[in-house]
């Protein structure tokens, strides 16, 4: 089946019991056994549920992986494919990334004898520097949060494999419709699911996508273990998004393109990140292992004393946390989603008091950027 085909069908077709064509909520916490020593499959919602299963099948098929893995966050997820690894492990991160994961790693796992080497990992050269032989895998975003740098999947794939490591690609600003890291060689893919897969800011999930037999079983008792498995409810709003998730994308990314276009001509603005620019680093390597631009843009306003009035003036696109919904939302990564990361971190990758993220969402591009026309009027 084609992937549009996949986020509608993937798992499961119809209930064969009633004909429902939309899978059951299973609302329970326990499932009653036929007999010691059999069972249905099913015992206990923190181990598996059937909605859960459902909504894990339908991913791992849409980023043609073996299996999937669903979480009630996406920090969960991360944080459950961090027991595959061991105390003295080393993990190579993307330096521009999302402030949370940040915060998991080196306020978290750092005390328990995990380090993090935070590289620019769209500089293959840096990755080759801050390799050590404690290092065990590669966590990239591409392209990164929020500076939309763009790292070579392949390169880096072939680089861990070469040396018995992993690579792990955070794939939450491009989805399965824009790109698939699991078929340019990574071992797993993380989503954020509350982002652009569920759509609609109504829910919280997360996601490990993998084909690999002997880290599935660990994964699952790390899920299980842990307890941060997505509840029933939450994994149905899931399903529903993703059965727009291709249109929801390409809308997003159309207009995304209309909107970094004209913030790039606006006497305001100083410079703008979208990776469908031509003239981007990245911009042939982003078309060689992805099939869009997605609808995630970031700017510098020349003048930073404005940005609190653009935030406060801001009407349709809502100043908030988090992306990829229907809804445009507008970022300050330098108090919001980056705030965790130390200064001269953030700094050094770009993330300073001038920087604006914008989550463009599907509404009309004529309304979003009269929108952001009279945010920026000084009068």
């Amino acid at each position: 089946m084609k992937t549009e085909t996949i986020l509608l069908h993937g798992g499961y077709s119809f209930d064969p019991l009633t004909g429902a064509v939309s899978a059951p909520i299973y609302q329970s916490a326990t499932f009653r056994h036929p007999a010691l020593g059999e069972s249905t499959g099913y015992d206990y919602s923190r181990a598996v549920n059937p909605t859960r299963s459902v909504l894990e099948q339908r991913l791992a098929l849409a980023e043609h992986g073996k299996y999937g893995l669903a979480f009630s966050s996406g920090m969960g997820a991360i944080s459950s494919l961090i027991k595959l690894f061991q105390p003295g492990d080393n993990i190579i991160v993307s330096a521009d990334l999302y402030g949370g994961t940040y915060r998991l790693f080196n306020g978290y796992y750092s005390k328990y004898g995990f380090s993090f080497s935070w590289t620019d990992t769209s500089d293959f050269e840096r990755i080759e520097k801050d390799f050590c032989p404690q290092t065990k895998a590669i966590f990239i975003e591409t392209p990164s949060n929020p500076m939309m740098k763009v790292t070579d999947i392949r390169r880096c794939a072939n680089f861990i494999h070469e040396r018995g490591g992993f690579l792990i690609v955070d794939n939450t600003f491009l989805s399965p419709w824009l790109q698939n890291p699991l078929d340019l060689g990574a071992d797993f893919v993380i989503h954020s699911g509350t982002k652009y897969l569920a759509g609609h800011h109504d829910t919280l999930s997360g996601f490990i996508l993998h084909s690999n037999d002997e880290a599935e079983a660990r994964l699952r008792d790390a899920q299980m273990s842990e307890g941060a498995a997505l509840a029933p409810f939450d994994a149905w709003l899931t399903l529903r998004g993703l059965k727009t998730l291709a249109l929801r994308m390409d809308k997003a990314s159309r207009n995304a393109e209309v909107i970094a276009g004209w913030l790039r001509r606006h006497p305001a603005v100083e410079k703008v990140f979208w990776i469908g620019f031509p003239d981007h680093p990245q911009y042939e390597l982003s078309c060689s292992q992805s099939r869009g631009a997605g609808g995630m843009v970031s700017f510098y306003m020349k003048d930073p004393g404005h940005i609190r009035e653009i935030l406060k003036k801001v009407s349709l696109i809502m100043f908030a946390e988090s992306l990829g919904g229907t809804d445009s939302l507008i970022t300050y990564p330098i108090i919001q989603t980056h705030s965790a990361i130390p200064e001269a971190m953030r700094l050094a990758a770009g993330v300073n008091d001038k920087l604006l993220r914008l989550s463009v969402g599907i509404e009309d591009p004529g309304d979003l950027i009269a929108d952001l026309d009279q945010a920026f009027s000084q009068g």
